[in-house]
């Protein structure tokens, strides 16, 4: 029970509620409460205030109170939940909300939340692309267009490119989005964009003397590192590639890295930043299948798929760096699932999954067989499902689909979200992990 010192009684909308500062010190404290509960403020201490008028929602306001004391997020039917969320924002305590509606991401125990349709302006015949935020954001790429939909799925003003196909998406934070086109981007190559606004807020510089790449070099993959850099894959006019590292609080390109990344009949397709590790894995596809590790404390290459494995890989789809296991793990058309130990010198690849799918479709918008890694649990698409498997042994100890989306184009893991992209209609579902009920 409350002192009479820790009361506080709040006017909202006409209506009184009375709490305590220790109910208000839950939120956090760039919250509005927390703000109020600052010694600048001196809430507590101002006597000649008997309470505190907010011009805001009544209904809201006592079920995020409620939300406060017990941890539990009841909405009644009367009021509409994007309504509490964006009363929820309002008061600085959105992340209670989600965290009461879903809890941390677990494969083995995910359930379909919702399906939107994104029914895209951009080219169909260019294979579309999703990219999770880390806040239960999500980005959808197509053609010369990218969609933003916020974590109550509403979508955001669109990013459109009048006359280039976007390339990759990479959100670098909460608020803001990289992305990479096809063509010059008013010979930038690449642009940071609000994900809120869609408004442009600058460029990245591609045709440098650094990068020694001609005009009208293009960016490609994406991905975002330690201590704000930024590497994409570049190409120019002539076929000359590299990768391109640039900082992103000033803009500038501050590093172009081509051999040994350097690969002669293909462009990067993927790139993964190692955080434990320093590294940056190159993923190349097309005439020859390789994956390249670069240490930046050794400035060097230090793995190459080439070198370090004796079979054909040509079917491989997809790759992902386990940092925690030290191993590359690679996925073919058939989503047979192969293992690579990045510390051993047998150049073999132990295959702990072959399952093969037959009739396997390769159209342009074919769902090739997808890879992410989340918390201790690797997940892979395949035609209309997606397959969770665990251990060290790494067994398949779940799958889960819902068949009215069609086929995966490819999915994205961010903000304790699953996201998948279907081929009908652009379908966007999205996968929650229930929150455990408070005992």
């Amino acid at each position: 029970m409350g002192t009479p010192k820790d009361r506080v009684k709040f006017n909202v909308g006409g209506r009184i509620f009375e709490t305590t500062a220790t109910t208000l010190a839950v939120a956090s404290k760039n919250s509005l409460f927390g703000a109020m509960l600052d010694e600048n403020w001196n809430l507590l201490s101002n006597s000649a205030i008997t309470e505190h008028f907010i011009d805001r929602n009544p209904d809201c306001f006592g079920v995020l109170l409620d939300l406060l004391r017990t941890g539990e997020l009841y909405i009644p039917p009367n009021i509409d939940k994007k309504l509490l969320y964006r009363e929820a924002e309002y008061y600085g305590i959105l992340d209670h909300v989600r965290s009461a509606t879903w809890g941390p991401l677990d494969g083995n125990r995910l359930q379909l939340a919702r399906s939107i349709t994104d029914r895209s302006d951009g080219d169909s015949k260019v294979s579309p692309a999703i990219q999770a935020g880390p806040n239960g954001w999500c980005s959808v790429a197509q053609g010369n267009v990218v969609r933003v939909y916020n974590w109550m799925l509403e979508e955001h003003p669109i990013i459109h490119f009048e006359h280039d196909n976007v390339n990759d998406v990479c959100w670098v934070d909460s608020e803001n989005i990289v992305v990479s086109s096809t063509k010059k981007l008013d010979s930038g190559g690449m642009g940071l964009f609000s994900a809120s606004t869609g408004k442009s807020k600058y460029k990245f510089q591609v045709t440098n003397k650094l990068s020694g790449l001609a005009p009208f070099a293009t960016a490609g993959a994406l991905e975002f590192g330690s201590n704000y850099k930024l590497f994409s894959s570049c190409e120019g006019t002539k076929g000359n590639r590299g990768i391109g590292v640039w900082d992103l609080v000033t803009g500038k390109l501050i590093d172009f890295l081509r051999r040994p990344l350097y690969c002669k009949h293909v462009k990067a397709g993927k790139l993964q930043w190692l955080h434990d590790t320093n590294c940056l894995m190159v993923l190349y596809f097309g005439l020859m299948n390789d994956i390249r590790l670069f240490d930046f404390r050794e400035n060097a290459m230090v793995w190459s798929l080439a070198m370090n494995c004796k079979e054909n890989l040509d079917n491989m789809t997809d790759a992902i760096v386990i940092e925690e296991s030290s191993s590359i793990c690679v996925v073919d058309w058939y989503e047979s699932l192969g293992f690579m130990d990045l510390r051993s010198t047998d150049k073999s690849v132990n295959w702990r999954k072959s399952e093969k799918v037959d009739n396997v479709e390769f159209d342009g918008l074919s769902s090739f067989s997808r890879l992410a890694f989340h918390k201790g649990q690797l997940f892979s698409s395949m035609k209309d499902r997606i397959s969770v498997y665990c251990g060290s042994d790494w067994l398949q100890t779940s799958k889960f689909r819902q068949g009215h989306g069609g086929k995966i184009i490819d999915f994205s893991i961010g903000g304790d979200r699953l996201f998948a992209l279907h081929n009908k209609e652009n379908v966007i579902e999205v996968w929650e992990t229930p929150r455990p009920p408070i005992i």
